[in-house]
């Protein structure tokens, strides 16, 4: 079965192994028992690379917002028209799906078919996730005001991790052009997480209206530039082309910890695929 699997190896990647055949002399020789190796590609020293990917950012939105509302309606008429001050939406989890783009360096060392790594990787794009909801309210009689009102709140909350990086050790093994590999590590993030409750009144003289726009007025809760650590783990695949170009396609996990703003539990998955040389 070994045989086989390494004839199969040899067939995938020879013209990869043709494309190295007059470098062969020249090749550091990394392997102790040439007659059991399966790979055909030297992976030892630095790299570097780009990447792009796609992927799904989720989140959990706990809490509410009812302490910003209690300020936008504060003083306000618009606190006579029933339910404007019990508008308490929750906000719960919600994911979200966005592209991004980066790069990608380590370092690679080899013993016969096993290589052992260190990584760093680069993403940036807009991950994160925004839950909103509304509350449309008309008063039925005229305010105080002698005015009939009709009311829009607003209430939303959103975080945004723009950048990311993550710090992996990598253990892989070679088999003819192709490395698979597993990683795990610690991940940094760029995050801004906003909380914030917009009133939009109108009003009219009859009940029927027409209602006339009032200046909007809002209240805002934020957090910007936060930096959130977390770990990371997934599983890729690097493919030797030709002399020491590859390319790459990987799954990434990473999890943050925090809890700024009521905001919990934030994690990204991401397929990625990339172009790197190795040195």
């Amino acid at each position: 079965m070994r045989r086989f699997l390494s004839v199969l190896a040899a067939m995938i990647c020879g013209a990869v192994s043709g494309a190295h055949a007059a470098d062969l002399p020249d090749m550091p020789i990394l392997r102790g028992t040439q007659g059991l190796s399966t790979s055909t590609v030297n992976w030892q020293g630095f790299y570097v690379g780009v990447q792009g990917g796609y992927g799904s950012s989720s989140e959990d939105f706990n809490g509410s917002n009812a302490n910003l509302l209690a300020v936008v309606i504060s003083g306000s008429v618009v606190q006579q028209i029933p339910g404007v001050a019990q508008f308490n939406p929750i906000f719960g989890r919600q994911t979200d799906r966005s592209w991004g783009y980066g790069v990608f360096g380590g370092y690679n060392s080899q013993w016969d078919d096993v290589v052992i790594g260190l990584e760093a990787s680069y993403m940036h794009g807009p991950f994160g996730g925004t839950s909103t909801a509304s509350g449309e309210f008309v008063s039925r009689a005229p305010l105080s005001d002698n005015l009939f009102h009709n009311a829009v709140v607003t209430s939303s909350t959103s975080m945004s991790i723009t950048d990311m990086a993550t710090f992996r050790a990598r253990a892989a093994y070679a088999w003819g052009c192709f490395l698979p590999y597993m990683f795990g590590g610690f991940a940094l993030g760029n995050a801004d997480i906003l909380r914030s409750v917009v009133l939009q009144d109108s009003v009219s003289v009859n009940q029927g209206g027409p209602f006339s726009l009032l200046p909007p007025s809002s209240a805002l809760l934020g957090a910007h530039d936060h930096l959130v650590v977390g770990y990371t783990a997934g599983l890729g695949v690097d493919i030797n082309l030709v002399g020491d170009l590859f390319m790459r396609a990987e799954w990434e996990y990473v999890r943050f910890a925090t809890n700024l703003l009521n905001v919990t539990d934030p994690h990204l998955n991401t397929v990625r695929a990339g172009l790197g040389y190795k040195f």
